[in-house]
């Protein structure tokens, strides 16, 4: 098949051994590839009722039919499996060289089941999979693992690996990839925790095939006409990189602080994109053969830290360590987040549930000897104390690996109400008050608390009606097909969004087309989205996962934003109801939120 690899690896870590199985084309049009082929396979594949823990929950790494093409953003994976976080279907993707490596394998998706007798990492070459001894990288950090299998394997290998916090199985547990300075972060949902739980530190791969396309001058002239409202989109991404948003999203009065009891933050200048560039940039980074370069290389000239180089905090980043814990120190985000990256840790679960804890202390909820380190409000030493101890599961520290919420139920009965999370999953920086399109989104999110589910990118333009609820689960459900589709392309959302559209239309059509040579149109493209979304649903449901579960943070619902130019914004409990009962209709779900069969049947599942 052109765009395809046409085979999937399955590897049992507990026997050590792995087969590989053909794709069938019939599987890749309906899918996709990426997020699709992740969410059918774990769903048929993982039991319902497993604890993420269990040797029986997989994890499955997958590319698509776009990666180690000519298409922009074009070399990114997904990971996906059943999240410790929240018990649901959870994926992520990453970027850097390892998708279109794994890609070169011949392999569209690798499936890893079962439980290690000892710390490994798992090749997969041409020929298959193997399974090495990785004692002796157990305890190290992400970048210094993939730096020594990559030396050990050769320049021509990727490799991403956990670090301590998934091996200790914290539930907010991230991977990391390197390459030439790039980092590659499979972030949120604790899949690096599940890795770690199958005593497997890394994935290494290693390839060379080349993938075909059907029809390269058609491809070619698609990109052709893209690539200056692509330039043009991308700008303040290739200037700046995620920081730019600080500025206009605090103007909005959407940048939560102080654990959502403002969302206006007064010192959001000095840790916004245009100053952190100033004072800190050093070399752009990209992906493979991504022409936006919208990562950073941070470098510290003077002061306490002089000499710190590491990664450009992100946006959400900057959120969840920052205004969301009071902190307006720039420097001390640049360290918290090289901490998280470095250990292994999703830098947004990790923010909001310090956020959770500073006003828990502000409140007397808990106490100084609790936490056992001084933290509160604008603490940065703190914070990056309580970093440390997390990823080492210390003291208090362990009791912040499991989240927000399961932290919150510890605390008093009602302390979830203080909890910026939906379906256990922290939520990032795109307000949930301040932006109607997100309330329904987050709501209804296979994920829960992720902005890559339904997208807030159309909602901050200046045409779109971000206070009302008119056509929100009309347009949730669209943006959420959206993603699926991107997801499993697997394309990168930068240069998808501004590149080729923000809704599934006929440039995705001229794409699919041109790389595979199917006839597909735009609106089975659309089907496609809308496949995938009932399949996680699906996977959700069989966990037990109802209407009950699509919810939102209580602040959210209760609390309207105290001031700013989004003041008296929120999603009272009746307004969510009624936007449900759209949505769940124009899904054809039942009024609990189940698809129907009639759906299903439709949709051919």
């Amino acid at each position: 098949m052109n765009g395809y690899g046409g085979r999937l690896l399955f590897v049992d870590l507990t026997t050590g051994t792995s087969r590989a199985e053909p794709l069938a084309e019939s599987t890749a049009r309906a899918l996709l590839g990426g997020n699709g082929l992740a969410a059918r396979i774990l769903y048929d594949r993982v039991p319902a009722g497993v604890d993420a823990f269990e040797p029986a929950n997989a994890v499955v790494f997958a590319v698509g039919p776009i990666t180690d093409t000519t298409v922009p953003g074009n070399s990114r994976a997904l990971v996906a499996s059943k999240s410790p976080l929240t018990g649901l279907f959870f994926d992520s993707t990453f970027g850097g060289r390892l998708p279109a490596t794994l890609k070169r394998t011949g392999f569209d998706a690798v499936c890893i089941t079962g439980r290690a007798a000892a710390p490994s990492y798992l090749l997969v070459t041409e020929e298959g999979a193997t399974i090495k001894p990785a004692d002796a990288l157990w305890g190290r950090s992400t970048r210094d693992s993939v730096a020594a299998l990559v030396a050990a394997e050769g320049a021509d290998a990727d490799a991403i690996a956990i670090g301590p916090a998934g091996e200790r199985r914290v539930r907010f547990a991230a991977m990391a990839h390197y390459w030439r300075n790039r980092e590659g972060v499979s972030g949120r949902g604790g899949i690096g925790a599940v890795l770690g739980s199958k005593n497997l530190k890394a994935v290494v791969v290693r390839g060379a095939r080349k993938t075909t396309v059907a029809d390269a001058p058609a491809l070619k002239a698609l990109l052709d006409e893209t690539r200056e409202p692509l330039a043009t989109g991308t700008k303040a991404l290739s200037t700046y990189g995620t920081p730019f948003l600080v500025g206009p999203i605090n103007a909005l009065g959407a940048l939560g602080a102080f654990n959502l009891k403002s969302e206006v933050f007064a010192n959001a200048r000095v840790i916004g994109g245009e100053e952190m560039k100033a004072h800190y940039h050093e070399r752009d980074t990209t992906c493979l053969k991504c022409p936006v370069a919208c990562g950073k290389q941070y470098a510290i000239g003077a002061g306490e830290f002089a000499g710190r180089r590491a990664k450009m905090p992100e946006y959400e980043t900057i959120f969840a360590l920052g205004p969301m814990l009071g902190i307006d120190n720039p420097e001390a985000l640049i360290l918290a987040n090289d901490l998280c990256d470095l250990g292994g840790m999703d830098t947004i679960s990790m923010g909001v549930t310090l956020a959770f804890v500073a006003e828990a202390l502000e409140r007397g909820w808990l106490t100084k000897a609790d936490v056992g380190v001084p933290f509160g409000w604008g603490d940065w030493r703190g914070m990056l104390r309580l970093v440390e101890m997390t990823a080492a599961r210390e003291g208090f520290g362990d009791r912040l690996a499991e989240g927000a919420w399961r932290l919150a139920t510890s605390v008093r009965p009602d302390a979830t109400n203080l909890v910026y999370a939906v379906k256990r999953l922290e939520l990032p920086a795109h307000s949930a008050r301040a932006l109607k399109g997100l309330s329904i989104g987050y709501a209804t999110a296979t994920r829960g608390g992720s902005h890559h589910d339904t997208r807030p990118t159309p909602q901050y333009a200046p045409t779109f009606d971000r206070r009302g609820t008119k056509d929100k689960p009309a347009f949730a459900m669209r943006s959420q097909h959206f993603t699926a589709v991107g997801d499993s392309l697997v394309m990168c959302r930068f240069t998808s969004e501004r590149g080729f559209g923000l809704f599934v239309g006929e440039p995705y059509a001229r794409m699919v087309r041109a790389v595979t040579g199917w006839d597909v149109t735009a609106e089975e493209l659309e089907r496609v989205g809308e496949r995938i979304i009932n399949l996680e649903r699906l996977f959700n449901v069989r966990e037990g996962m109802r209407r009950a579960d699509d919810t939102l943070p209580w602040r959210v619902m209760h609390e309207p934003i105290p001031d700013g130019p989004s003041a008296g914004m929120h999603c009272p409990p009746d307004e969510l109801r009624e936007m449900l009962d759209v949505y769940y209709g124009l899904r054809g779900w039942d009024a609990d939120g189940v698809p129907t069969p009639a759906r299903l049947a439709a949709l051919g599942l």
